[in-house]
């Protein structure tokens, strides 16, 4: 198989694992909570505690690639998340499961960014659209497998295996990252920035865990907000720091950049609108349209068809519109295919659920692969680690809000129409709401330049050609008019 092809596949391994895991615990939660004598909703705390881990260490992941090496941080990460899914399954109280998940989060926080840069440092930069579309893919099918695929363990075998089933897709991962991926390491790594990492982590964190439990009744307003002010004052406090530092964990210089200030600020409303989609839709789904978990997962898994019907095109799209054109227009077409889910209801047909969530998938994921893509376009070797991130980071930020924004449009749609019990008709709204900041970040993508990304999408060498061609055209169109001026005179 081909380099492209292949190193991506080796890091999907990790982030398919990954979203899979953060999404199929969410439908076992109930029956965990039974076997290990607690309740569901203080299980809710290995959700939290896992988010937390991982705002806390995706800064330090940059720093750690390039003082140890990419390759092998990146196969200690998978083993770190493999011994805390052997964590999960062998606990039996809250306190040994809430522990297990922060080690998992540890592992998931290095996997995620340091697989990224292992792709970027890897891939050529005229090869990377193909590369990204092949990382893309499996990462976007997780989070919609994972419910259907929890919900049928759960019911047939036990809660234990969804753990289980992450040891040999992490084997096959470490052993084909040992093989195949090259022992990249930085020659001059920067010195650690600690204050840095302690700002940066307890911003994050208080920022990624009250948006990711606002909305959800799992902790009281006061503290909820309490968490949110004080990771604002956190990262403001960081801000202040980075400018005085040579070598901050999180770069923000680099948003000078016209391709990375695009990526970071579009790219979140884009992923604040699109994250709120999984939340959103199985609450749908279940409580709205009254379907089981698994047959829910399997309408939903619609968008990861589409997803996976893009990943040969993606390349082609891009090279033959250029990033800006398609990414401003496809972050509309994007958000009218996440509107039109306002118009479920339980009289809707299943085949024109499926057929909006298919073609919305193959939308979503193009944008996906166009926004991780372009981030790339202008960073230099030196940046690469830095540049990764900051965009893991940023990743992470947008789907918390994306959650947060989806169950708070849901609660005030109940306490306007003073309901006491969820249905289908307080889910459309939040779908509007959701999909007009998703068709707001067109705006960020709109101001980049008309050039923007050609080196790497191959559109460039298109224009090129094309000039040529029109010139070879023009001189063969000159000569055939002097040949006929020449007859005429005979």
């Amino acid at each position: 198989m081909q380099k492209e092809r292949l190193i991506p596949l080796i890091v999907a391994t990790a982030l398919f694992m990954e979203n899979m895991d953060s999404t199929v615990i969410a439908t076992s939660l109930p029956a965990i909570a039974a076997d290990i004598g607690t309740s569901p909703l203080t299980l809710k705390l290995a959700i939290t505690s896992y988010l937390l881990s991982l705002a806390v260490f995706i800064p330090a992941s940059g720093w750690t690639a390039d003082r140890f090496g990419a390759r092998t941080v990146f196969s200690t990460a998978i083993a770190v998340f493999m011994l805390g899914s052997i964590g999960c399954a062998l606990s039996s109280s809250v306190t040994q499961f809430v522990f297990a998940r922060i080690l998992q989060g540890i592992g998931g926080a290095m996997m995620t960014p340091v697989g990224r840069l292992v792709l970027v440092r890897s891939i050529d930069k005229s090869a990377l659209v193909n590369a990204m579309a092949w990382l893309t893919t499996p990462a976007l099918i997780g989070p919609v497998v994972g419910p259907p695929l929890g919900g049928f363990i759960t019911t047939y075998f036990s809660w234990h295996w969804i753990f289980l089933i992450n040891i040999p897709i992490g084997l096959l991962g470490i052993y084909m990252a040992q093989r195949y991926i090259d022992p990249i390491r930085s020659d001059n790594p920067e010195r650690f920035d600690l204050k840095g990492l302690v700002l940066a982590g307890v911003g994050l964190a208080g920022l990624a865990f009250g948006l990711s439990v606002a909305g959800l009744n799992l902790l009281p307003w006061e503290v909820v907000v309490s968490l949110i002010v004080c990771g604002a004052i956190s990262m403001t406090m960081y801000l202040r720091h980075a400018k005085t530092t040579a070598s901050p964990v999180l770069d923000f210089s680099l948003m000078r950049l016209p391709t990375m200030r695009a990526s970071l600020i579009g790219g979140f409303m884009f992923r604040l609108g699109i994250g709120a989609l999984p939340f959103l839709l199985p609450l749908l789904m279940q409580i709205g349209f009254g379907l089981s978990p698994f047959r829910s997962g399997l309408v939903t898994f619609g968008s990861a068809v589409g997803a996976m019907g893009m990943k040969t095109l993606a390349a082609r799209i891009i090279r033959a519109f250029g990033f800006r054109n398609i990414m401003t227009v496809n972050a509309v077409v994007s958000a009218v295919f996440l509107a039109a889910c306002a118009i479920f209801t339980p009289a809707t047909p299943l085949l024109l659920i499926l057929i909006i969530l298919i073609v919305g998938g193959f939308f979503r994921s193009l944008q996906f692969t166009a926004i991780n893509t372009i981030a790339y376009a202008e960073i230099d070797q030196a940046q690469l680690s830095r540049a990764t991130t900051i965009v893991s980071v940023n990743q992470q930020l947008a789907i918390s809000a994306g959650v947060a924004i989806g169950a708070f449009s849901v609660e005030s749609t109940m306490l306007l129409r003073h309901a006491t019990e969820l249905s289908a008709d307080d889910f459309w709204p939040a779908f509007l709401i959701v999909a007009a900041i998703t068709a707001l970040s067109a705006i960020f993508f709109h101001k980049l330049p008309p050039d923007a990304g050609h080196e790497i999408s191959g559109r460039k060498a298109t224009e090129i050609s094309s000039r040529k061609g029109a010139e070879k055209a023009a001189e063969k169109k000159a000569s055939e008019s002097t040949a006929d001026a020449r007859d005429q005179k005979l």
